[in-house]
């Protein structure tokens, strides 16, 4: 492999600009792409620099740099700067009441949201939330979610993944196999979902099954015990090959979620030697601590031969950013939508 190719870890950063050790270390390590957080965010002006001075490191300028900009109480863009964006709850309410009107809607929103990330450099969202909501599970997902209609979360994410590449952003969809019937919130401990796997093939895997053409995926840290009774899907080989690349027909960019989070045990070194022998192609640590970043570091793999081909794929399929849109009219026909909603809830 040559000594160019990516570290295949996308990693966090501690704060508004890089320390010094961690421009040494980014330019050592060489990881495939950041992600950032309300914690590296300020002004425009500032996360512009930051993005450039991250892909500086790389010294790649398709270096990726992702946020989560989904709306509602996931948004790392805020204001004063970033205008506030619903949650997916809202687009579903509102395509199951108008579906003309809600699909708009939701094709305006992620135009916004796209052109808020591409002005500053930030080229991937990890969005659409594909999790199908059911009734009782924990409110980790919630309002994220865009209906408890599997067919309906499949439209509805068709038109971001789609938006979002026609507008110079990558999606990555979430959490595969999907997060909606799980009781308790995986950054806490680790949820096991005990439903049949015809349940989970009739409901959850639906929106997957029929977006796999989405460039990324980030899986869910999640024991099926209907696919393994052991492992979440993160760490699970069965669950990555039968259910992921196999049922539901996924050959994009698969990501774990953060490493960090307190549902999966074991030293970080341990985390990311087991997500890439489950057949994960990219690590995610978000946190920004040193120390962890090293030990992830120091476990990874440069990406190999099929994770490379995938993301020669996915740069193929993402179009430029348009120079032309008119982003206060789509905010103003968007309000006009989105009163609609408010007018009949």
């Amino acid at each position: 492999m040559p000594a160019t190719t990516p570290l295949a870890v996308i990693t966090g950063l501690s704060g508004l600009r890089l320390t010094d050790r961690e421009r040494d270390f980014f330019r050592e390590i060489s990881p495939f792409g950041f992600i950032l957080f309300g914690r590296n965010v300020d002004t425009p002006a500032q996360v512009r620099a930051l993005c450039d001075s991250l892909r500086e490191t790389t010294g790649r300028d398709d270096t990726p740099i992702l946020i989560d900009q989904e709306g509602g109480r996931v948004q790392r863009l805020k204001a004063p700067h970033w205008a506030p964006r619903p949650p997916g709850e809202v687009f579903g309410r509102l395509f199951e009441r108008n579906p003309e009107a809600g699909a708009e809607a939701l094709r305006l929103n992620t135009r916004l949201i796209a052109r808020d990330l591409t002005a500053l450099g930030i080229d991937t969202d990890c969005l659409p939330v594909l999790d199908v909501r059911h009734p009782g599970a924990h409110d980790v997902v919630g309002d994220r979610a865009f209906s408890t209609d599997p067919k309906t979360v499949s439209r509805l994410g068709r038109i971001v993944i789609d938006t979002l590449l026609d507008n110079g952003v990558f999606p990555v969809m979430k959490h595969i196999p999907g997060h909606g019937r799980s009781e308790c919130d995986s950054h806490d401990a680790l949820p096991r979902v005990t439903c049949s796997h015809d349940d989970l093939t009739r409901s959850d895997l639906v929106p997957f099954s029929d977006l796999r053409d989405c460039p990324f995926a980030m899986t869910a840290h999640i024991v099926y015990t209907a696919c393994d009774s052991e492992q979440p899907a993160t760490l699970s080989a069965e669950v990555i090959r039968s259910v992921i690349r196999g049922q539901c027909g996924f050959d994009g960019l698969l990501m774990t979620d953060d490493l960090s989070m307190k549902a999966l045990s074991g030293t970080m070194e341990s985390r990311t030697r087991a997500s890439l022998d489950a057949g994960c192609d990219l690590i995610l640590h978000c946190n920004g601590a040193m120390d962890e970043m090293t030990a992830v570091a120091r476990t990874a793999r440069p990406m190999d031969a099929p994770a490379l081909e995938r993301w020669e794929r996915a740069k193929a399929r993402r179009a430029k950013a348009p120079a032309d849109f008119d982003a206060a009219g789509a905010q103003r026909a968007l309000d006009l939508l989105l009163e609609q909603d408010t007018v009949r809830s």
